[in-house]
């Protein structure tokens, strides 16, 4: 009856009738859990739901093979696709399915006999089924397996009837080929919908028996596992929580990126990498913007080296590296001038392509000075200084402007870094080459010289490297450094050298040419925390879904996905204690760690 009703015949004083009127009034302004959930619109047909402006389509699964391998469910449940699942579960009486058992033992019995008292050829497939059976019923008797009604239902879902079809396909693909085979529940879409939805109903009943060792097989509470027999521990499988172990040099190439906002915990994760892969007895050589490695070197005895234009640290460009056994020193030279021109571009702002021609000639010149050619023992000459190659620019025809240009490099600030011989000694399984304290304008050259020198001595002695280089960004700021470190990506593998790239400006890394191929080169990658404003670019550049999407915008310090090959895992980065204390830069666990340390100095 209708409020209007009720008016009409009850007669009932202006009391009662106010007393009602909110009430019902309220009621019909209640909000429930359903109306928020519920789709704006809903249409059914045989095979489709409209479920407001998404597809679904629900099928259910009608047949099993006679074997089920174990996690054949796997492939589906890691689909890169948005599916809901549900499994039902009905337990059956034991005794109950026994008697059945004995009556179909029995059938099967006789067919035998019926067989062997006719002269037939023996059936194998009969004696195969009758020794299954009294193994299963053994085993029943003995209560190490169960018998389960099971019913597997899917909905998939969709923009078009063009993506449901060729996710039905993939589905359905993936499946047969372990003979299991679905369908959809056609004139039942609703029913199946329902059935899905977790509110435990199982309105379709398409059920199959299976026991106890083929049902756990359909487990779906897994995911892929990265745990090798060897390699250093990156993390925990958050959905799982297994140790995520592995080896970057058992991969097609050994280079790695890492992407994460500032504070999300890219430089830790980093260092805990170093510290865990120098017990693996792999030497590492790092690029630090910000002094962040320089406590972990020195606690660890490695060689920390400050590079800054009044530096005691020296690098002269114009080293040669050693040719290896399989390379001709005429093409160690040729590759060695190219690189030079590049880093003479960089340092003059630009070079037009006469200047271009004359700075070439003008390497081949300052090495011929020396007696360096192509036939000569790069290891027994002294190579030349910047000051030497001025000499040979300024008797150029042409080279008068280059050499204005390059005079502040060889009498003005930049001299005492870059026109000396070079006095680095590197011979430490940990050396860290600190960039903090060179002007920001200046930091893309350093970085550049750095990286070609630590080249050369790469390539002298080929052993097990890593090369981590921190904030990236700034290499990928101008062409020549971005294509100098996509050079090292793609032969250092040959040298048995991994290149760890590492930045939190994914937009500067990812605007330069270079940058793609980079992320392309290295056959393993790192997402941590990142913000909202880069959030559409990784997710286009790493084709991820939305889930993983907001996983990576929801992701707290140290969490992230890591990517090793064709595998990937929601990873959280964890650490001992001791190892936390060696590699954090936490301003606040530093000074705490410092005041521990002077108590206990006090003390004794």
């Amino acid at each position: 009856m209708g409020f209007l009703d009720f008016f009409k015949t009850k007669n009932n004083t202006t009391k009662q009738i106010t007393s009602i009127l909110p009430k019902d009034i309220y009621r019909s302004a209640v909000l429930e859990l359903k109306d928020i959930i519920a789709p704006s619109a809903l249409k059914i047909s045989p095979k489709t739901l409209n479920l407001g402006e998404k597809l679904v389509r629900s099928f259910f699964v009608m047949s099993y093979p006679k074997y089920l391998s174990d996690s054949w469910f796997s492939p589906i449940i890691n689909l890169d696709k948005s599916f809901d699942i549900a499994i039902f579960v009905h337990p059956i009486d034991t005794s109950t399915i026994l008697n059945e058992f004995k009556k179909k033992v029995a059938e099967v019995q006789s067919q035998i006999n019926d067989r062997e008292e006719k002269g037939l050829v023996r059936d194998p497939q009969l004696d195969a089924s009758y020794q299954n059976l009294e193994t299963l019923r053994d085993n029943l008797q003995q209560a190490q397996e169960k018998i389960f009604d099971v019913g597997i239902y899917l909905s998939i879902y969709g923009d078009s009837e063009e993506e449901l079809n060729r996710v039905e396909s993939e589905i359905k693909s993936t499946l047969e080929a372990s003979l299991v085979f679905i369908k959809p529940s056609l004139f039942q879409q609703e029913q199946g919908f329902r059935t899905v939805i977790p509110v435990s109903t199982d309105e379709i009943s398409v059920n199959s028996k299976l026991n106890s060792s083929p049902l756990s097989s359909i487990f779906p509470f897994i995911s892929f596992d990265l745990t090798e027999g060897k390699g250093i521990l990156y993390g925990l499988n958050r959905h799982n929580n297994s140790l995520v172990l592995f080896d970057r040099f058992s991969l097609e190439n050994y280079n790695s990126v890492t992407f994460a906002k500032s504070g999300s915990g890219k430089s830790f994760a980093t260092k805990l990498e170093i510290l865990r892969s120098l017990m693996f007895d792999i030497d590492v050589i790092v690029l630090d913007p910000e002094r962040e490695y320089e406590k972990m070197t020195e606690t660890l005895g490695g060689r920390y080296f400050n590079i800054s234009l009044t530096s005691e640290n020296h690098i002269n460009p114009f080293d040669l590296p050693m040719p290896h056994e399989d390379e001709s020193p005429s093409d160690v030279l040729r590759s060695h001038i190219v690189n030079l021109v590049g880093l003479f571009r960089l340092m003059l702002g630009g070079l037009t392509p006469e200047e271009d021609s004359i700075i070439d000639r003008a390497i081949s010149e300052t090495y011929a000075l020396k007696d360096i050619t192509p036939e000569a023992n790069f290891s027994a000459i002294e190579p030349p200084l910047m000051s030497d190659f001025e000499l040979v620019l300024a008797g150029l025809e042409g080279g008068e402007s280059l050499v204005q240009r390059l005079t502040k490099y060889t009498k003005g600030t930049w001299s005492g870094f870059i026109n000396r011989p070079s006095n680095l000694d590197i011979n430490k399984k940990l050396v860290v080459f600190s960039l903090r304290d060179m002007e920001d304008e200046l930091k893309p050259i350093a970085m550049y010289i750095v990286m070609h020198h630590i080249w050369s001595l790469v390539r002298k002695d080929i052993k097990k490297r890593l090369l981590v280089v921190d904030e990236a960004w700034w290499m990928m700021k101008s062409e020549d450094t971005a294509s100098f470190l996509f050079g090292l990506a793609k032969r250092g593998r040959k040298y048995y050298l991994g290149i760890s790239t590492i930045t939190q400006d994914v937009e500067d890394f990812l605007r330069s040419p270079y940058g793609l191929p980079i992320i392309t080169n290295s056959s393993m990658q790192f997402m941590l925390k990142q913000s909202p404003t880069s959030i559409d670019m990784v997710q286009k550049t790493f084709n991820l879904t939305d889930e993983e999407k907001y996983l990576l915008l929801e992701s707290g310090v140290g969490e992230g996905i890591f990517f090793a090959g064709m595998k990937h895992v929601a990873l959280k980065v964890v650490s001992s204690d001791t190892e936390y204390k060696i590699i954090t830069s936490n301003p606040e666990d530093i000074l705490n760690n410092n005041k521990e340390t002077q108590k206990t100095w006090l003390h004794n």
